[in-house]
């Protein structure tokens, strides 16, 4: 017993000595370390050791260890986790500013490259704001307390696109700088970033577009610049209105023939998986829009198919570029300011929503609707009061 008494009040000794307040003793069969600081609180943390005499040596060198880190500015907590191996140690030979620049290269000018405003409004916020976090003097010292602190802002609601793209493009500069700037593997983000996006509240109030006329949307795609692109992005609003489509469908679109009859329809291969099941892929109904002065609005789409769309798969997905695209066009911010007027929201997903409303008040079954949008009645009514109401 005295023997064994001689190792710990020898460990105890040797970490009283190396500053004012620290101590160690035994919690849970572990050896457990203390900091009592006058100006600050108290700190304490558990150490892989077990509380036995073979353990003496590596507690008190990791100890030791911990100490030099604290003097260097880091927590208690984070030196224990750089001193274990389990946090990157931030040293000078990390230029976070210069990987920044960097992945901005890369995500311009090769892969999947995107456009200088997805980067400006997508990428950059997040990316500044991770490099300064990791350039202070009490940096992040894990990839997911760097996406934490990066996603933590009370006006984004867990579950929020905005988490989501927050979080997702911080992890595409993780995984960058340790495959090609060579930076401490640790670094490397979490595969699964559910547990930082977190889910949306079941007290969530939705933030579903409403319908907009027929009128509205010919005014919109009339307002749009008469150029290459301006006519590329005015074919896809007149396919989202005229088949009642989500964004994604757009690139899931084809044009079919009638074995018997000959005829060419249009067609879905989307599948949409959600809880009430997978949504299959469909032939498409068109539904002409009507202006107000009673004009069938005749556009020829499936005439002219193939169309050339404009880009949709760059960035976040079809829905993101559309939005992209409608926000820096001042029909778009006419109407929805219109639109906000009146107590009502607008999306990409507006078009869609129109094309139902147009069924309904074409005297089409809501069964019949519900089949050509690709989803259940119970959706299809549940989504739109119209439908429920008849």
């Amino acid at each position: 017993m005295a023997r064994g008494a001689a190792w710990h009040e020898s460990l105890q000794g040797d970490v009283r000595a190396l500053a004012t307040g620290w101590s160690v003793k035994e919690r849970k069969g572990k050896v457990f370390l203390r900091v009592r600081q006058s100006d600050q609180p108290e700190a304490a943390v558990t150490l892989p050791f077990d509380w036995i005499a073979s353990s003496k040596g590596d507690a008190y060198t990791r100890v030791r260890n911990i100490y030099k880190l604290v003097q260097e500015g880091y927590s208690l907590k984070q030196a224990a986790l750089v001193a274990g191996g389990k946090a990157p140690r931030l040293t000078s030979q990390q230029d976070w500013p210069g990987a920044l620049e960097r992945f901005k290269k890369q995500k311009l000018q090769h892969g999947t490259a995107i456009k200088p405003g997805t980067w400006e409004a997508k990428y950059l916020p997040v990316l500044t704001d991770a490099v300064a976090m990791l350039s202070s003097s009490k940096p992040p010292t894990t990839p997911a307390e760097l996406i934490d602190r990066c996603i933590s802002d009370p006006k984004w609601l867990p579950g929020s696109r905005t988490r989501q793209e927050r979080a997702r493009n911080l992890a595409q500069f993780l995984r960058h700088c340790v495959t090609r700037e060579q930076f401490p593997v640790i670094w490397q983000p979490p595969t699964d970033l559910k547990d930082a996006i977190g889910r949306k509240p079941a007290t969530a109030t939705s933030q579903k577009s409403d319908e907009l006329s027929d009128q509205q949307i010919i005014d919109l795609i009339d307002s749009l610049p008469n150029d290459d692109a301006g006519r590329r992005w005015a074919d896809a609003l007149k396919l989202l209105a005229e088949l009642g489509l989500r964004p994604i469908e757009l690139l899931h679109l084809s044009v079919r023939t009638d074995p018997k009859t000959k005829e060419r329809f249009w067609w879905c291969g989307y599948e949409k998986r959600s809880g009430g099941g997978v949504t299959k892929a469909r032939r498409l109904y068109p539904l002409a829009l009507q202006a107000d002065d009673g004009t069938l609005q005749e556009w020829k789409l499936l005439e002219r198919w193939p169309l050339v769309l404009p880009p949709l798969q760059s960035g976040n997905g079809a829905a993101d570029a559309i939005g992209s695209y409608l926000n820096r066009r001042e029909g778009w911010k006419g109407l929805r300011a219109e639109q906000e007027a009146a107590g009502k929201r607008v999306s990409g997903y507006a078009f869609r929503h129109s094309y139902s409303l147009r069924g309904h008040q074409r005297g089409i079954d809501t069964g019949s609707m519900a089949l050509a949008m690709g989803h259940s009645i119970e959706v299809h009514c549940r989504s739109y009061t119209w439908a429920s109401e008849s």
